[in-house]
């Protein structure tokens, strides 16, 4: 089996995070967010991984090559058309049953399984109660009969969740295609939704597999819900502190400095960061922040970020300083 994990996208709204690292790659109880799906890949019996990579690509690499050994091959998506358009470029490498995984999400459901699939594929979907903002399936008789992508009048609560399990790649390249080439298009760009639906108009046989979990980690908010989720389930580390409180669940690296402070619930602490001083609740601090006299929650620090004085929500991106009166300078 081959696997397909499109990460070109620019992250927008996880900004100031995104302009210096790939969405992917933001961290979530002490990893990035595709370390945790990556993770989760392990005990398959996996052809190659092909990455669809854009901006900042080259740290994805860097980051796939230094923690895992996979099989893995690169291909820069240099336009913004749309899923279909980014599962395309790798249709020369494409052959057989893929797995095609977007990593905006976090999920919990056992894919060990899916080689003993008698169905031509699984779309893995979770009830939600507000379907528009989502893609969505149909389902009749145990099959789906259509998906369609933010369904102004809701149609279903069945929301894909971004894990597809395709048994006829050939196929699935051949649908996308005929979008491209009849510009088939949904909100101006080309939609796995709409490539699927026109495989099963040609007779593919799908069926919908809810997951237990489905974490989202596209903007800063759902970003720390899935940081407490994670921590809550097994992710948490806790290190010796010099006169401190934690409060579990927290992720604390080994190489980080905490003195004088309570740091908890729901805190991750990256490598080589302090905290001085301060009480810090519900938020993510990465790599060599320096946090001292504030009173931080809900909030996400950046790589080499200092907060100094500040007793607020922030959003501070990488190499950023606040300074006691609040100011922000890049």
């Amino acid at each position: 089996m081959k696997v397909i994990i499109p990460l070109a996208g620019f992250g927008t709204r996880l900004r100031p995070h995104t302009y210096t690292k790939p969405k992917p790659l933001v961290s979530v109880a002490g990893k990035p967010v595709l370390g945790h799906i990556l993770d989760k890949l392990t005990e398959l019996e996996i052809e190659e991984i092909i990455f669809i990579v854009g901006y900042l690509g080259d740290q994805i690499r860097d980051y796939v090559e230094a923690t895992y050994d996979f099989p893995s091959r690169y291909i820069e998506q240099e336009e913004l058309k749309g899923q279909a358009h980014a599962i395309y470029l790798a249709k020369e490498y494409m052959s057989g049953p893929v797995l095609i995984i977007f990593v905006d999400t976090i999920f919990e459901t056992d894919i060990s399984v899916l080689s003993q699939e008698p169905s031509d594929g699984v779309i893995y979907v979770k009830q939600v109660q507000d379907p528009r903002r989502f893609g969505v399936v149909v389902t009749e008789n145990g099959f789906i009969t259509q998906l369609v992508e933010k369904p102004p009048t809701p149609v279903s609560n069945l929301a894909v969740i971004g894990l597809y399990y395709i048994k006829n790649s050939q196929m699935l390249t051949e649908c996308i295609a005929e979008l491209i080439q009849k510009d088939i298009k949904t909100k101006g760009e080309y939609f796995l939704a709409d490539a699927l639906q026109l495989m099963v108009n040609r007779g593919a046989r799908f069926v919908a597999r809810t997951v237990e979990v489905w974490e989202d980690c596209g903007k800063p908010e759902t970003v720390l819900h899935t940081n407490r989720y994670l921590l809550e389930h097994g992710g948490a580390q806790e290190i010796e502190t010099e006169n401190s409180v934690l409060i579990p669940p927290v992720y604390i690296e080994k190489t980080a400095v905490i003195t004088d402070s309570v740091v908890g619930p729901y805190v991750s602490v990256a490598g080589g960061a302090t905290i001085i001083r301060s009480i810090v609740q519900d938020s993510i601090i990465n790599e060599n922040a320096h946090i001292e006299d504030a009173n931080l929650s809900q909030s996400l620090i950046g790589k080499d970020a200092l907060v100094r004085g500040s007793s607020q929500r922030l959003n501070v991106g990488d190499s950023s300083q606040v300074d006691f009166a609040g100011h922000e300078h890049e």
